[in-house]
């Protein structure tokens, strides 16, 4: 047999193995876009924010890959650098590469990490003085309530905890975004409690705010019920007023993430319902809301 014909042969038989995928070995069929944010200090200077269009063989890695200048480490399932800034001690502080998919911390690696179409990737570069793991985030909104967690939808439930017209507020700022509410309780849902503190605490998953960032990845606190913004170590930097309002996501022995828009008092659940929208989110692991102003937490030092 030629060598030109046994390759012939090899490939038909190629091409009959993969005839489920197309015959090819190119990248397959388009998703859709991918939204991809490259920030650093917790969003707080922006890096790179574009829409990337993706097939079936994209991974989040390949997507990054495909924008940015990178190096990896172990094997190439560790980014390293992006565009010159490398994981290591800054100040004596450890920095890393840390990204989520829809608003939630990927529990696998980025190039491990299939894409099925309409995700919102983030990679932020930050200390990680206080914790190393923040399980989910609120500055990719309207992710996850819009089109799920990595291509798989969730039903979508506003508990109101006695937040009165807030509840309504939040409903509609879901409306707006195209997402339909389930009734009831469903299983695998995601939630957003709604609500006083006094109240929204009564929820295991909220609590853990109570226990700090290391535990819950939302750095902010309630001491006596005031609003307490803490910054990058966890330390607490202001304690705000009592209309303050609280917009955070966290979750619980790795669980689906739980949104609270909370506050000590009436107004201040009101204000954090109120900042439901892409201007008061986006880019943002958290956000207090005083006064018409919005917080991004943790906070700098004064």
């Amino acid at each position: 047999m030629s060598t030109r014909r046994g390759t012939a042969v090899v490939s038909a038989l190629l091409c009959a193995a993969l005839a489920t995928a197309g015959c090819g070995l190119g990248p397959g069929a388009d998703v859709g876009d991918v939204r991809l944010t490259v920030t650093r200090e917790y969003g707080a200077t922006p890096v790179l924010d574009t829409a990337v269009e993706a097939n079936e063989s994209d991974t989040v890695m390949r997507v990054l890959e495909g924008e940015a200048e990178i190096s990896t480490r172990y094997g190439g399932g560790f980014v390293h650098s992006i565009d010159g800034v490398v994981e290591g001690q800054r100040g004596g502080d450890p920095y890393d590469w840390f990204f989520y998919v829809d608003g939630v911390e990927s529990p696998i690696g980025a190039a491990e990490y299939d894409l099925e179409g309409n995700e919102r990737i983030w990679w932020d570069y930050r200390d990680w003085v206080a914790t190393n793991h923040v399980p989910a985030v609120v500055g990719s909104w309207p992710a996850p309530f819009s089109d799920g967690i990595g291509g798989e939808r969730h039903p979508v439930v506003v508990e109101c905890e006695g937040g009165g017209a807030a509840c309504g507020e939040v409903r509609s700022a879901l409306e707006r975004e195209g997402v339909r509410m389930a009734a009831g309780k469903p299983e695998k849902a995601l939630r957003i409690l709604v609500g006083p503190w006094a109240r929204v605490r009564e929820d295991p998953a909220a609590r853990t705010i109570e226990a700090g960032p290391a535990e819950s990845g939302v750095f902010a606190d309630f001491d006596s019920n005031a609003l307490v913004a803490l910054d990058e170590a966890g330390d607490p930097v202001e304690s705000l007023g009592p209309d303050a309002g609280l917009v955070a996501a966290t979750s619980r022995y790795g669980g689906l993430p739980v949104w609270v828009v909370t506050g000590d008092t009436p107004a201040a659940v009101r204000a954090a319902a109120e900042a439901l929208d892409g201007e008061h989110l986006r880019d943002h692991y958290a956000v207090a809301i005083e006064n018409g102003k919005t917080l991004p937490l943790p906070l700098e030092k004064p």
